[in-house]
């Protein structure tokens, strides 16, 4: 039985709905040896900047039970390297490359996004919005959905015609707003989402686990409330959804599907089994012949249709 796992978001065209996600790939050229990258729906490299950045010192990740703490800081080649390092080689791989873009403010933004519309050679643009928009008296871009819904508009025009997601935070009390910003502004799809804000303390030294006290929670700890923020979104919002959240298995990645997301992000399990995107892939493969599913599109929202839920992304 042939299985189509393609998945269409927006005008981002995947051969399958598996990506990495971003900050626990690398450039992707790192893993390379363990999986063949061009059979993945794409690489979600490491976040770049305008400028390289050394990101925080030392310790800066630690276990929790269930979960992994993070306080990388954003380290990267920048822009400049990474066209001239890592895209090439990875080019080669004939993968689908998604570069996932940061900045301090609204200039560093555009400024990254016209630098990939010069030069090209990337399948699509995933914006963090986690960053301070220190020109703003250091209110969080993604503290406010005006503020992404103006980002958003902004980089839609600067990059035309190149794919465009937006990573949001989890880290507030309601994610639909900001998601519908996302939606309004005229990006191509919404990425749910990132870490959750933690700290981690160690009771022997009465030291944080990490230099700056805070970091970002993911693994499977997150999963059900990862969820949460998908079925908020595809309830009550039509724009396509990358689900990311504690997926450690295909079983994990075929429930964001069946809750509505066109595609998912593996991130923290790559740190235990460097293989395990080609597996979740192959797995979903033989999930669906098995059950007689043809597609990836009979698939998605299935939860919310059998369920009788609202699904406005059915609509049209």
């Amino acid at each position: 039985m042939a299985v189509d796992l393609s998945v269409k978001i927006g005008r981002l065209k995947l051969k399958n709905p598996v990506l990495t996600g971003s900050g626990t790939f690398g450039y992707g050229l790192e893993y390379e040896d363990f999986l063949d990258l061009e059979k993945l729906g794409g690489v979600v490299v490491k976040g770049i900047s305008l400028k390289p950045k050394e990101g925080n010192p030392p310790p800066r990740i630690c276990e929790t039970p269930c979960g992994l703490l993070n306080s990388i800081g954003l380290q990267n080649v920048g822009i400049d390297r990474f066209y001239i390092e890592k895209l090439p080689l990875l080019k080669k791989s004939g993968c689908t490359v998604i570069v996932n873009i940061l900045g301090d403010n609204f200039e560093e933004y555009v400024k990254i996004s016209e630098v990939i519309r010069e030069r090209g050679n990337v399948d699509g643009v995933e914006v963090n919005v986690s960053c301070p928009n220190v020109k703003s008296g250091g209110i969080h871009i993604s503290k406010s959905p005006e503020a992404i819904k103006k980002l958003t508009k902004i980089l839609r025009d600067t990059l035309k015609n190149i794919p465009l997601l937006i990573k949001l935070s989890p880290n507030v009390s309601d994610i639909v707003p900001y998601v519908k910003a996302v939606e309004d502004g005229g990006a191509d799809g919404v990425t749910l989402s990132n870490t959750y804000v933690g700290i981690g303390i160690d009771i022997d030294t009465m030291k944080p686990k990490l230099s700056k006290i805070k970091g970002g929670l993911s693994g499977p700890a997150i999963k059900p409330l990862s969820q949460r923020i998908v079925f908020d979104t595809t309830t009550n919002c039509k724009i396509s959804v990358v689900a990311s959240g504690g997926i450690m298995n295909y079983i994990d990645a075929l429930e964001y599907l069946a809750l509505g997301a066109k595609a998912f992000e593996v991130g923290t399990a790559n740190f235990v089994n460097p293989r395990i995107s080609f597996n979740i892939l192959e797995n979903i493969r033989k999930y669906f012949m098995k059950k007689g599913i043809g597609s990836s599109g009979e698939f998605v929202g299935i939860f919310l249709k059998k369920n009788n839920l609202n699904y406005p992304a059915m609509e049209d």
